[in-house]
């Protein structure tokens, strides 16, 4: 049965429709930046998917290939995830998606290393015939935050995050956004696939105490 990150570790995917207080380990990641509204049919968003998944898939299929993982188990490919911002704004403005920046990442397996990372890059690109070097291997330990599973259209988040907003100030705590600690999402639903008020999304965010 091959590994599933989702439910090994459901405390950081499978949070419960209201807020929790969670301490997020370092965790490696395939990354690609970029800017815009991610709903643009030829934007970079849908760019980035494209280069994400090349290389997440590449290194799952590593095993049927010359190219041998120290350590490599069978697994899934972990949620699409995105970290969000916009220059100037404190949490994230829905209104204006044009000014969004984002990380879209997957989660890497611990025994990825940046060489074979760098081996998947290389791999996808050469049998795809296509440009993979927007990938980059990334770490990040978000450390304290608070998070919740939302349902429903991303457009109808601000309420979610109002409900958090209002938990954390009741424990003590206040919101710790900077230019290291970001909005977080992961998503639990493939948004061509299923109703937008379907949708199951983790909302994270930092916080430290008050």
């Amino acid at each position: 049965m091959a590994f599933d990150f989702k439910k090994e570790f459901k405390e950081f995917y499978m949070p419960k429709n209201k807020p929790e207080i969670i301490n997020i380990p370092k965790m490696n990641y395939i990354a690609v930046r970029g800017k815009g509204n991610p709903n643009d049919e030829d934007g970079e968003y849908k760019k980035a998917m494209n280069v994400l998944y090349g290389v997440a898939f590449t290194l799952k299929m590593s095993y049927k290939s010359d190219y041998k993982i120290e350590g490599f188990f069978e697994y899934v490919v972990p949620p699409l995830e995105g970290f969000w911002w916009q220059d100037d704004v404190d949490g994230i403005d829905y209104s204006d998606k044009s000014t969004f920046r984002w990380i879209s990442v997957i989660r890497l397996p611990d025994f990825v290393t940046e060489k074979d990372f760098r081996w998947a890059v290389e791999t996808a690109t050469k049998k795809k015939k296509a440009d993979f070097s927007s990938a980059e291997f990334l770490t990040v330990e978000e450390g304290l935050c608070v998070q919740i599973m939302h349902t429903g259209s991303f457009d109808d988040e601000p309420a979610t995050v109002e409900i958090m907003d209002k938990f954390i100030a009741e424990n003590g705590y206040v919101n710790d956004f900077s230019s290291e600690r970001i909005h977080h999402e992961i998503y639990m639903s493939d948004a061509r696939k299923v109703a937008p008020e379907k949708l199951k999304t983790v909302i994270r965010h930092p916080i430290r105490k008050a």
